[in-house]
């Protein structure tokens, strides 16, 4: 009968041990759990944390004491797992299980390449210089079990003051378009590190291209779109050529009209093939989908181009399509006005000027009516 105790004994005893291995409970030290998420561009960047306070969990302020004491600069004797006297560990960036940097594509982390994936976040706190390190173990707890052997990238920053900061936080900060910093803030200082993604318009392009061919590929405006974005950023402008070309005639689903004849004019333009574009363009304007300020614009960019003769052609062309409007008797204004001939220009103002519909219309148009009195161009 004893033994048969024992025995239960000891099953119960396990069982409990094997439930509380198994069940949830709030974290050590209520060192609760934290993430963060930035986009760049299609980058997704995260950083996921145990956050301590700067009080501890009895209360006790350690303002004063964290730098130095309770983080030592320095690597340090954790006196578990694989520290010992001999191998010291760097700070876990955190509290409890490891802290993880996890980004989607490849970046440069301070200008070196860092592959896409996600790491383990230790830092080598220092007076005057910290050392940033991402280990590829991201799943060990802590720093114990680190290994300068599983090392993907080391950077070296420098620390700054900060504001007070109760609960250690990590942001994304100074954000743009291809980049942003990453900032960790406790009690009164901050370490940053940069990541950077210098061919951000990669990633988009990459994207573009496995997109047209699932449902945008049956769409003329996908690869409108497409090549819409190599013009805008200058990137890819044969393929981005090509795109305008699909968006005109592809088979079953290319639209001719003046979007998508301008798009392509522009990307020719862009390219040095000014000829082509002219000679599409004239097409374009042609389009019944041309409307009126599709060809002023169009009349303002060959100013802009000092193609004076031929942006008065389109202006005078824009007011045969729409006679008596405002906008294209105050392109044959501008148009007369730039190549010098007033008297003309004075002539369209005129009649521009009791059609303004609003006070700024009026305005300019005032404007433009007292310098071509005095012989001189209002563009």
């Amino acid at each position: 009968m004893f033994k048969h105790l024992i025995t239960l004994l000891f099953l119960t005893v396990t069982s409990v041990l094997f439930l509380n291995a198994q069940i949830t409970l709030p974290p050590s030290g209520d060192n609760q759990k934290c993430e963060v998420v930035q986009h760049i561009g299609l980058v997704r960047a995260a950083v996921m944390w145990g956050s301590p306070d700067v009080h501890g969990a009895n209360g006790e302020d350690r303002t004063g004491k964290i730098w130095g004491e309770l983080v030592p600069y320095g690597l340090s004797n954790l006196d578990f797992g694989l520290s010992d006297e001999k191998n010291l560990m760097p700070w876990r960036a955190g509290a409890n299980e490891n802290t993880v940097f996890a980004v989607s594509h490849d970046v440069m982390i301070e200008g070196k390449p860092l592959p896409a994936g996600k790491y383990g976040l230790h830092m080598i706190p220092g007076k005057e210089e910290w050392v940033i390190i991402f280990s590829k173990n991201h799943s060990a707890w802590g720093s114990y079990f680190y290994r300068q052997s599983e090392d993907a990238l080391r950077v070296t920053v420098k620390p700054q003051a900060h504001a007070y900061t109760e609960w250690l936080t990590y942001e994304f900060d100074d954000r743009m378009p291809n980049g942003c910093t990453v900032r960790m803030r406790w009690e009164k200082l901050a370490v940053p590190f940069k990541v950077s993604v210098p061919n951000v318009n990669e990633y988009y392009l990459a994207k573009i291209r496995q997109e047209l061919q699932n449902e945008a590929g049956f769409d003329y405006r996908g690869f409108l779109a497409a090549s819409q974005f190599c013009a805008q950023n200058k990137i890819a402008m044969e393929e981005g050529l090509a795109w305008a070309e699909d968006a005109i005639s592809r088979k079953y689903i290319g639209q001719r009209n003046f979007q998508t004849l301008s798009n392509k004019a522009q990307i020719l333009t862009l390219m040095g093939r000014n000829d082509e574009a002219a000679a599409i363009m004239k097409d374009a304007i042609k389009e019944p989908t041309a409307g009126m300020q599709d060809i002023h614009m169009y009349a303002r960019s060959l100013q802009a181009s000092k193609k004076n003769q031929e942006a008065l052609e389109i202006f005078k062309l824009n007011n045969q399509r729409f006679p008596e409007e405002y906008m294209t008797l105050f392109g044959l204004a501008r148009g007369y006005s730039a190549m010098g001939d007033y008297k003309n220009a004075l002539k369209y103002a005129n009649l521009a000027l009791p059609k303004a519909s609003n006070a700024q219309q009026k305005t300019q148009m005032e404007g433009a009516i007292a310098k071509l009195k005095e012989n001189k161009d209002f563009n």
